[in-house]
This record gives C-alpha cells, sequence and structure tokens, in this order.
C-alpha cells in the first residue's frame, strides 16, 4: 500500500503545487488554537478525591484515642471532686461529719417550716447559712488535694457544728416572735 501511495503522489504532484490554501485558513486555524488556549485556562473542575481504608482508619483509631484520653480526664476529676473517702482519712471524723450534716438538713427543713409566717425572717436567716455553707464546699473542694486531709476534715466539721449553732439559735428566735405575738394576741382579746 505504500508503494502505490507513493506513485499516487509522484503521477500527481503537479495537481499539488497547483492547488493553494484559501487565504483566511491561517486565521482560522489561529482562532481554533486561541479556543483551545481559553479552554485550558478555564478552571478545570476539582476531582473527587479519595482516601484509601488505611487513611480511613488512621484517622478513626486517632479520634477513638483522643476521645478516650478526654472520658478517662473526666472521670478522673470527677472522683477528685467527690471520690475522697472520708472513712480513709479518719473514720470517727467521717462519722462526724455525716451525722452534722444530716442535723444541719433537719435543722434548714425545721426553719422553713416555722418562718412561713415570716418569709422576710427566714430570708435573713437563709443568707447566714448560705455563707456559710459556701465555706464549708470550699473546704470540700479543698479536701482532695490538701496534704492535711484531716485538718480539713475537722474544719468541715466545725463548720457544720456552727452551722447547726447557729440554726438552734434562728429557730428559737423564731419561737420566742411567734410566743411574743400569741401574747399579744392575747392581750388584744382580753381588752
Amino acid at each position: 500500500m505504500s508503494k502505490r501511495f507513493e506513485d499516487f503522489m509522484h503521477d500527481n504532484n503537479e495537481e499539488f503545487n497547483e492547488i493553494e490554501p484559501s487565504a483566511d485558513l491561517w486565521g482560522k486555524i489561529e482562532a481554533q488554537l486561541n479556543f483551545l488556549d481559553e479552554e485550558q485556562e478555564q478552571p478545570k473542575k476539582r476531582e473527587a478525591k479519595t482516601f484509601s481504608l488505611g487513611f480511613v482508619l488512621k484517622v478513626a483509631a486517632s479520634v477513638i484515642i483522643v476521645m478516650a484520653i478526654g472520658f478517662g480526664t473526666y472521670i478522673q476529676s470527677q472522683k477528685g471532686a467527690k471520690g475522697v473517702d472520708l472513712a480513709a482519712i479518719n473514720p470517727e471524723y467521717a462519722q462526724q461529719q455525716v451525722h452534722y450534716a444530716s442535723l444541719v438538713e433537719t435543722k434548714l427543713t425545721e426553719l422553713k417550716s416555722a418562718s412561713k409566717n415570716d418569709p422576710q425572717l427566714y430570708k435573713e436567716f437563709s443568707a447566714e447559712i448560705a455563707k456559710m455553707d459556701s465555706t464549708y464546699k470550699k473546704l470540700n473542694s479543698d479536701l482532695a488535694t490538701s496534704p492535711n486531709q484531716e485538718r480539713v476534715l475537722r474544719a468541715m466539721i466545725r463548720n457544720l457544728q456552727i452551722q447547726t449553732e447557729v440554726l438552734n439559735q434562728q429557730l428559737n428566735v423564731i419561737e420566742q416572735f411567734n410566743q411574743m405575738k400569741k401574747e399579744q394576741n392575747n392581750e388584744t382579746k382580753n381588752i
């Protein structure tokens, strides 16, 4: 076939030389080249990236490890705040702390029910107890980190004892106040 093509070219050589391309041919070619250049300059659509299974597993393992460390830290901080075993410090003090804490709760309930007639008085009394309770909570939070935990525990117990004494005094004041009201009402009725 190549021999035939060569023969054809050789026989028709003159005809090929006589035919010339049109004048606007180069313009058309240049326009097409410019059009192709513009298409190449436009940003191509981003191809979707694919991740290998190994990469995904590494990322997942890293996330799980970070979450486990965070959860462990959270649990430890919760144990530090609540997990101080008072009986391990001093069993006798632990019993006293429980006794006085329950006594304070009982007295607070009594105070609330006794001062229903005078809410302003209850508000003043409860503000005093709230101050002492905030001190108790501060001592309780310091207990976990204190080098002398027994001393802090004694201070907590003393705080609860003082709260009990103050609550007893407040209950006495309310009782006396109610008795005075009754006596005044009786005197008013007698007149």
